[in-house]
Parts: structure tokens; C-alpha cells; sequence
């Protein structure tokens, strides 16, 4: 069943989304090569702590870290630890905030100093599906016309989709229905309506779409270890149009990562 929120709900949302915003905004800041993820992970607990919230990922089946920490050709849920950043590199990081009883969720691909142009790339292409399929997030649209888009944009830049890999509803949980795939033909599926509040979160690799589990249970890297790029926002469908909850009137973060602005 897919749970529809109220304006003063999706108020709550942003409150939360915005937490979330300039959580990713204190690890833009950090990263610099020698920085180990751990010491990523720490400052976010801290920073979303010290404002009243709780870090939605720590704990949660029985995951042991407040944010994801996924470098290189890891897509998702990699737990922070003794990796230490090098130049070159890229990181995906993945925040959850609850604040009030309600769930922002938003994710975001750094590079660490200068990289290779395909992995700029990468991220360029991630972030503007990320922005095609928040596009397609209106009243009277189907769902996978958010799914279509976030695809289209990928393959046209010959990059691959995770298929195995969802985005999903979110409010008072972190994971609501709909699951929302990056892939599919426009179209189909539920309707989208005033209320929705959904995590779109393109995942992509450089190489193939297949993927794999590591031994920790949580981590899932690309299947020939390409690079990997992971961007999501919260977002709630509005009579207006989509609207972005994970955000800030003051943070730019293609800008503290050194990326175009689309």
C-alpha cells in the first residue's frame, strides 16, 4: 500500500530531508585522500545527533554504521571502516535521517581530488538520471515513467543501470511501497499522485549492471569491478510538481564536490 502524506507531513519530510542535506555536505568537507571512512561515519552521527535526530541506518537490521560509505566499484551499503581515501578515488555516501518521526534519505557521489574523466563521467550521467527521473515525478504520471527516464539517460551515455537494485516509498519508515526500479518502460504501474513521497536513487555502473553481495552481508559492488555512482533524492509528488526534500537553501553540493551544476 502506498502511504500518501499530508502538507504538514511533507513539512515534517523536509525538516528531515534537509538534515540530510547538510549531512552530506559535512562529509563533502571531510574528504580528502588519507580520511578513512570511519572517520566519515563519526561526523555524521555527531552532526545529525547534535541536532536533535537520529541516524536512521544505524541499527537498522542490524546494520552497524549511521551512513554508507561505497568507494569505487562498490555501489551501495558499504560499512565504514579503516578504508582510507586516495586520490582518485570516488564515494558514494548514502544518509538516513529520522527527525520526528519521519525518514529523509538521500545519497551522494564524491570524488576524492582529481579522477579520471570517465569517472566524472559517471557521476555527471548519475546526477542528471537522478534529475530526469525526478522530472517524471507528477500527478498522473505511472511509476515507471520515473524508471524509463533514469534509464534512457544512463544507456544513452553508455553507462549500465543496476537492475537488482530498487528506489523506493518513504516516510515514516525508510522503506515504503512503491519499489521503484531505474529501469523499464514508461507507462505502467501505479499512478502517481499528490502525497507520494519517494527515494529515486539511480544506481550505475561504468561496466556491467550485475552486482554481488560481500562476505559482510551488506556490501554490493559491480560484478566486474567497473566504478559504480549512486545519487538519490527524497522527493514528494506535489499538485505543482515534484519536490526536492532533501535539500538546503545553502548548500550546493555538486559545488563543494567540484561537479557542473545541471
Amino acid at each position: 500500500m502506498i502511504i500518501r502524506k499530508s502538507p504538514p507531513e511533507i513539512e515534517r519530510m523536509a525538516k528531515s530531508g534537509e538534515l540530510v542535506a547538510r549531512s552530506l555536505a559535512v562529509v563533502g568537507a571531510a574528504i580528502a585522500p588519507g580520511v578513512t571512512t570511519a572517520e566519515l561515519d563519526a561526523l555524521v552521527e555527531e552532526f545529525i545527533r547534535s541536532h536533535g535526530a537520529e541516524p536512521t541506518f544505524k541499527g537498522y537490521r542490524g546494520y552497524p554504521a549511521s551512513i554508507c560509505a561505497s568507494p569505487n566499484s562498490t555501489v551501495v551499503h558499504g560499512i565504514p571502516g579503516g578504508y582510507k581515501l586516495a586520490e582518485g578515488d570516488i564515494l558514494s555516501v548514502d544518509v538516513g535521517v529520522t527527525l520526528n518521526g519521519f525518514v529523509g534519505d538521500g545519497a551522494f557521489t564524491f570524488p576524492v581530488g582529481e579522477i579520471t574523466p570517465e569517472a566524472r563521467e559517471l557521476l555527471e550521467t548519475c546526477r542528471a538520471a537522478l534529475a530526469a527521473g525526478v522530472e517524471q515525478a507528477r500527478v498522473g504520471n505511472r511509476l515507471t515513467d520515473i524508471s524509463h527516464a533514469v534509464q534512457t539517460t544512463t544507456e544513452s551515455a553508455h553507462f549500465s543501470v543496476v537492475r537488482t537494485l530498487v528506489g523506493h516509498g518513504v516516510g515514516r519508515a525508510m522503506h515504503e511501497d512503491p519499489q521503484i526500479p531505474n529501469y523499464g518502460e514508461p507507462g505502467r504501474g501505479p499512478e502517481l499522485r499528490e502525497g507520494m513521497t519517494l527515494a529515486i536513487e539511480p544506481m550505475i555502473t561504468a561496466g556491467s549492471p550485475d552486482v554481488y553481495v560481500h562476505e559482510d552481508e551488506w556490501s554490493i559492488s559491480s560484478a566486474d569491478d567497473s566504478l559504480a555512482a549512486h545519487f538519490e533524492h527524497t522527493i514528494a509528488i506535489t499538485e505543482s510538481g515534484p519536490r526536492i526534500l532533501t535539500t538546503a537553501p545553502d548548500i550546493d553540493l555538486a559545488a563543494i564536490a567540484g561537479l557542473l551544476v545541471s
